[in-house]
């Protein structure tokens, strides 16, 4: 009991957000979970309790409660932080390599895999005299 008396206070910080409408709550649950936290990189905000994430979820919730839309509060982020901000980025000239680049490793992958076999299929094939020749061999050596 007494190690309780010198034990600094943990301070747990619970955000508690009053939503003036159900669709607003949906918007900003919807946002912060398409949200990435930009310390955690593999969290979005609703997951992250980074000092950041805390201050972006802030963030959405008074630009929500300023009238802003989900897509002018997604922009606003994007125009902020970088395209890296979402989840699944907009599909435009600068992002074709995030959203096409897996694709085209896995073709070129493939068509690796494919040559390779196809050169080892293309060994020549022992001719019949080299198979006879070997049967025979292998007949002497049982006998």
């Amino acid at each position: 009991m007494c190690f309780l008396l010198f034990t600094p206070p943990l301070q747990a910080a619970i955000e508690s957000y009053e939503f003036e409408s159900t669709q607003m709550e949906a918007d900003y649950y919807r946002l912060v979970s398409e949200l990435r936290c930009l310390v955690c990189q593999n969290q979005n905000l609703a997951g992250s309790n980074a000092d950041l994430a805390k201050d972006l979820r802030r963030q959405t919730y008074e630009l929500l409660a300023q009238g802003k839309t989900p897509d002018q509060v997604a922009q606003y982020m994007v125009d902020r932080y970088g395209d890296f901000v979402l989840y699944r980025p907009r599909l435009k000239r600068d992002t074709l390599l995030l959203w096409f680049g897996p694709f085209v490793m896995l073709v070129l992958v493939l068509w690796l895999v494919i040559r390779a076999m196809r050169k080892k299929q293309n060994l020549v094939p022992p001719n019949a005299d080299a198979l006879e020749r070997a049967r025979q061999l292998l007949s002497d050596n049982r006998d």
